[in-house]
């Protein structure tokens, strides 16, 4: 009977993917107008086409490679079938895969989820996820416990920068605003992990006049996906002046302004290298 051995945790080998290829997160958002610029038709041939292009250009050099699940998903299993072929090309390439799917919700559901998305047997198994905690922080137990014993990573939405957030994430909880809380639960999570831990927050790096409680609280001992860089607004400056001492930990995420780069390879690897550098040089001064 071969023996098999489960990865080191996700934030061990997220730690060592940052420091050896910097911290961009690059998106790949098939939006129709996308496929148009890049002169493909919208169905799984183009998006094949898409994804898998944009697979090639940022497997090798980025540290991690986010995939939208929705974009693939609206052309049904066969997306669904391209989605399976560009996280497998892009694990080839080196990169760790977050899904961004904002999974959330309970018991066995949940469960369903962890093991569609987290477990190594799954044709979907990615590194990291994001998540909702919405339906309650505990919502999440059965991806977490997943992710502790495959390896892998959660990203669980806490301060974003929608106009509609506050709504929810401002609100009050028991003395504490709902982000905060997410903060409180993930810091707890982490604790005590080296050298740095699995699980995640997403902070918006569009974020203006956000819960300045939350914002106190973003030493998580996390990683931090920062989603908005690039063609949504957000700078280096903007990423420094929201994380402040905790800028280290951030993966600034950029799909629109890498991708538009496309269809060429080279054109799409350099995009990203010159947007990876921006934010090499800024965050960690």
């Amino acid at each position: 009977m071969t023996e098999t051995t489960s990865p080191a945790p996700f934030g061990v080998r997220l730690a060592a993917a940052m420091a050896d290829r910097g911290p961009l997160c690059a998106g790949i958002d098939p939006h129709g107008a996308l496929l148009a610029d890049w002169g493909l038709d919208m169905n799984p041939a183009g998006l094949e086409r898409f994804a898998r292009t944009a697979a090639e250009a940022l497997g090798p050099v980025c540290s991690v490679v986010k995939p939208q699940s929705a974009f693939f998903e609206r052309f049904g299993s066969a997306g669904v079938a391209v989605l399976e072929r560009t996280i497998a090309d892009l694990r080839a390439a080196g990169a760790l895969v977050l899904l961004d799917v904002k999974r959330g919700d309970i018991g066995s559901t949940s469960q369903a989820y962890a093991d569609a998305y987290l477990d190594p047997s799954s044709p979907l198994a990615v590194d990291a996820i994001t998540a909702s905690p919405f339906l309650g922080f505990g919502s999440l137990t059965p991806m977490v416990e997943t992710a502790r014993r495959h390896g892998g990573g959660l990203f669980v939405l806490a301060l974003t920068s929608n106009k509609e957030a506050p709504t929810v994430q401002a609100a009050r909880r028991n003395g504490r605003s709902v982000a905060a809380g997410v903060l409180d639960e993930l810091r707890a999570l982490n604790e005590g992990v080296r050298p740095l831990g699995s699980f995640g927050a997403v902070v918006g790096a569009t974020i203006e006049g956000a819960d300045e409680e939350a914002g106190e609280s973003l030493a998580v001992n996390g990683p931090l996906l920062a989603p908005g860089v690039g063609a949504q607004g957000g700078t280096p400056a903007d990423v420094r002046r929201i994380f402040g001492a905790e800028a280290a930990r951030v993966l600034p995420s950029s799909s629109r302004e890498v991708l538009a780069a496309g269809p060429d390879v080279g054109a799409l690897r350099a995009a990203a290298l010159r947007i990876n550098e921006t934010f090499v040089e800024t965050l960690r001064d």
